[in-house]
């Protein structure tokens, strides 16, 4: 018992499903990215001795961590500015509101 597909049918026993790559090379890409800047955050933190420059470099290289992340696994990247508009703008003013209580806190230490 021979079986003959017509074409464009599906024959169960010659199919090969197409793989389809679905975005996986920009992970990756990102991945080797975020790991090398991880890499350089472990370099610097043992090289370089505690002081505001290193607490400088390690907040920046966490903030474009975030970026990679937040645009490439949280897929923002993909989305409208809208979109992206709402997540950061109230994020900034949460970020203000911090730095600006840390502020006041350390001032009103310094009256006692």
């Amino acid at each position: 018992m021979e079986f003959h597909a017509k074409p464009g049918e599906y024959d169960p026993i010659n199919y090969v499903p197409r793989t389809e790559s679905h975005g996986t090379k920009e992970l990756w890409k990102t991945f080797w990215l975020l790991l090398g800047i991880t890499i350089l955050d472990f370099i610097i933190y043992f090289v370089m001795g505690p002081s505001g420059l290193r607490n400088v470099i390690f907040i920046l290289f966490g903030l474009v961590k975030a970026y990679y992340i937040v645009g490439a696994f949280m897929h923002l990247k993909h989305e409208k500015i809208n979109l992206a508009l709402a997540i950061l703008v109230p994020t900034i003013f949460i970020f203000g509101l911090i730095m600006g209580l840390l502020y006041e806190g350390h001032a009103l230490s310094m009256m006692k």
